[in-house]
């Protein structure tokens, strides 16, 4: 049986004048390696996508983190300078490919900025410059040139008895990098919060009711998709959901 094929939405960039559809490499190899899916990257279009079309040939959907912000017109504030930088095509591509996703009960998994439009698809907020507010930490990736380090796990999440995440690595403790200066600030009404840092910043959360997999963590397990225990957990979920959901459709 071929492998089951899971889309990642592309980011849109510009670079020394031409504009490329854009995924980390990093996703990629978690998808290959981690879960034991292929991936295929869609293009970050503001218009021209069928989303119907794309997704009734895929298996899963994985949302990537991204240099980029949610434009916050989406989740009803005006956009300041220092939101951004946004990317409209991500945003048009991604956040109805999340919507109908859950409406099909395709596979899902979101990670960093995919969180963040998990919950503004849903209808929740973001809060910007986490830093700056009372009581949060500084969960801001680390002024590093060296990967591994700016990727480090450092701080601990609490997760939920009972929940998804909770039956996938099967602790009420985990240790998670952080990478983030954005995060969910009201809760969509149909997402349900599966772990938090000990600042209180959600962490992690799933779509109540979902008729498949559907989870948004806001670390970067992908780094560490193949080295870490519960990192490796997550992927290994997804991929068993993305071969199930394949299986169904013959």
């Amino acid at each position: 049986m071929p492998k089951p094929i899971v889309a990642i939405p592309a980011d849109f960039r510009s670079f020394d004048g031409n504009v490329w559809h854009m995924v980390a490499h990093q996703y990629v190899r978690a998808a290959v390696e981690g879960s034991g899916v292929m991936a295929l990257m869609v293009p970050a279009l503001e218009t021209g996508n069928d989303i119907d079309a794309l997704l009734g040939r895929v298996d899963g959907l994985l949302v990537s983190g991204a240099r980029s912000n949610v434009h916050p017109s989406l989740y009803g504030r005006e956009a300041r300078e220092e939101d951004g930088p946004f990317d409209p095509g991500r945003d048009a591509t991604s956040l109805p490919m999340i919507r109908r996703a859950i409406e099909i009960g395709l596979p899902l998994l979101a990670i960093c900025r995919g969180i963040q439009e998990l919950n503004v698809a849903l209808g929740g907020t973001l809060a910007s410059e986490i830093q700056d507010m009372p009581g949060i930490w500084d969960h801001r990736k680390p002024d590093v040139p060296d990967l591994d380090v700016a990727y480090a796990i450092r701080q601990k999440v609490a997760v939920r008895q009972g929940s998804c995440l909770a039956s996938v690595v099967g602790t009420a403790e985990i240790e998670v990098n952080s990478l983030h200066r954005q995060a969910i600030s009201a809760v969509a009404p149909r997402l349900a919060v599966e772990a938090v840092a000990e600042d209180g910043t959600v962490e992690a959360v799933s779509v109540i009711g979902a008729k498949n997999f559907a989870v948004g963590v806001q670390w970067h397990p992908e780094y560490w998709a193949t080295s870490d225990g519960p990192s490796a957990a997550l992927f290994t979920a997804f991929g068993d959901a993305v071969r199930a959901y394949a299986a169904t459709r013959g």
